[in-house]
C-alpha cells in the first residue's frame, strides 16, 4: 500500500510540475506585453514584426529539421511499444516473433516517410544574390513558410503514425500469442494507421513543391 501511494505521489508531482512550467510560461508573456502595452509601446510588441524578421532560409530548414526529427522520433517511440510486446510475448509463444515483425517494419516505414520529404524540400534551397533576394523578396518569404509547414505537417502526420503503428502492433502480438487467427485481423488495422503517414507525404509534397528559394 506504501509503495502505491508513493507512486501516486510520483505521478502527482509529475504532473504538477507540467502544469506549474505552462503557468509560468504563459505569465512570462503576458507580463512582456503588459509590459510593453503601459509602457506605451505596445506597438512594438508585433508578432508579425517577429515572424517577418526570421529569414526564409531559418523557416525552411527548421521545417526540414522538424520532419526528419519528428518522424524518426515517432518511428522509435512505435518500434519501442511493439518491440518490447513482441518480445514479451514471445517467450510464452515463439512463434509470433517472425509474423509479428512486419508491425517493426511499418513503423520504420515512418521514419522513411521523413527522409523523402526532407530530401525533396532541400532540393528548394541554395543561394541567392542581394539583388534576386530584394526583387523576389515577398516570393521568397512565402516560399519559406510553405517549406516549414510542409516539414512540420510531415513531422506531426509521422510522429502519430508511428505511435499508432506502434500501439496497434502492441496489441497485435499479444493477441497473435493468445490466438493466431486474430493476427490477420489485427494486421488490417495496422495497415490503415499506416496510411497515416501516408496523407501527411502526400500534402506535404503538394505544399513544398516548386517552392524554391534559390537564384535559379
Amino acid at each position: 500500500m506504501g509503495a502505491y501511494d508513493s507512486g501516486r505521489g510520483g505521478k502527482g508531482s509529475y504532473a504538477t510540475g507540467c502544469y506549474a512550467a505552462y503557468v509560468i510560461i504563459l505569465l512570462v508573456f503576458i507580463s512582456i506585453g503588459l509590459f510593453y502595452m503601459f509602457s506605451g509601446r505596445g506597438s512594438e510588441f508585433d508578432v508579425g514584426w517577429v515572424l517577418e524578421s526570421i529569414s526564409s532560409y531559418t523557416w525552411a530548414c527548421v521545417g526540414i529539421a522538424i520532419a526528419i526529427s519528428f518522424s524518426v522520433l515517432g518511428a522509435a517511440w512505435g518500434m519501442f511499444i511493439t518491440g518490447a510486446s513482441i518480445v514479451g510475448a514471445g517467450v510464452k509463444a515463439p512463434r509470433i516473433k517472425t509474423k509479428n515483425l512486419v508491425s517493426v517494419i511499418f513503423c520504420e516505414a515512418v521514419a522513411i516517410y521523413g527522409i523523402i520529404i526532407a530530401i525533396i524540400l532541400v532540393q528548394n534551397i541554395d543561394d541567392t544574390t542581394p539583388e534576386d533576394w530584394l526583387d523576389n523578396y515577398n516570393t521568397y518569404i512565402f516560399n519559406g513558410y510553405c517549406l516549414f509547414f510542409a516539414g512540420l505537417l510531415t513531422g506531426m502526420c509521422n510522429l502519430a503514425c508511428g505511435i499508432c503503428v506502434g500501439i496497434v502492433g502492441s496489441g497485435a502480438a499479444l493477441a497473435d500469442a493468445q490466438n493466431g487467427e486474430l493476427f490477420v485481423r489485427i494486421l488490417v488495422i495496422e495497415i490503415f494507421g499506416s496510411a497515416i503517414g501516408l496523407f501527411g507525404v502526400i500534402i506535404a509534397v503538394l505544399l513544398g513543391n516548386n517552392r524554391k528559394i534559390s537564384s535559379s
